[in-house]
């Protein structure tokens, strides 16, 4: 062997001696591998829930649609129905979803004082809830606006979408808004403990002693 593979080999031969084995390696490995298999199921769940959801509205909008003189008619009631479905919809999936992606933002902001973290983003979760309901409340129609037909044309359609637009805009603002104040609500519980626990605020790296 030449003197590069022995320097070779005695180096990998050190890195093998001086490492130590891991005594929850194991447990990590399999707690990885079944948060993956969650993830998968939790996937499939979703995806299956969602093909089941849209399969009803499919079936519901084919059973109530009658063919008049080469033209699709539906009851006016019928689409508001299906909208009022579909926007519980957006709101019990979209709350869950901005929740699970922004659990490490918050732990992060949070880190100081997780429980404030975690009943934080309960007390979040429960206002979403609260607006969603609201605005479905708000908008909702039991007869049909003066400018509507007894079948479903273009005035409704446009009512409809923009009903649809306004959740999404209302969830896009509420969660840009939660993106913005949680470090600011972060960094000021952080202070407010140190205060209480007689710990002085950390000086800014400019200031004179």
């Amino acid at each position: 062997m030449t003197v590069v593979e022995n320097r070779v080999r005695d180096a990998l031969l050190a890195g093998v001696s001086a490492a130590e084995e891991s005594p929850d390696l194991f447990a990590r490995i399999q707690l990885s591998i079944d948060d993956d298999r969650r993830r998968r199921q939790q996937r499939r769940r979703a995806a299956g829930i969602a093909a089941c959801v849209l399969g009803a509205i499919a079936a519901v909008a084919f059973a109530t649609t009658e063919l008049r003189q080469g033209e699709l008619l539906m009851d006016w009631w019928v689409l508001e129905l299906l909208t009022d479905a579909l926007l519980v919809g957006l709101a019990l999936w979209m709350g869950p979803l901005i929740k699970r992606f922004g659990k490490s933002y918050a732990a992060d902001v949070f880190r100081a004082n997780p429980r404030t973290g975690k009943s934080f983003i309960v007390l979040t979760d429960i206002a979403y809830y609260l607006i969603f309901a609201a605005y479905i409340m708000f908008t909702i129609r039991y007869a049909p606006a003066k400018n509507w037909g007894r079948t479903v044309d273009a005035n409704q359609l446009q009512h409809e979408t923009a009903r649809i637009g306004g959740i999404l805009l209302i969830i896009g603002v509420l969660h840009g808004v939660n993106l913005l104040a949680l470090p600011v609500m972060g960094r000021l519980l952080t202070l407010n403990r140190q205060l209480d626990d007689g710990t002085p605020p950390p000086r800014a790296s400019g200031s004179s002693a």
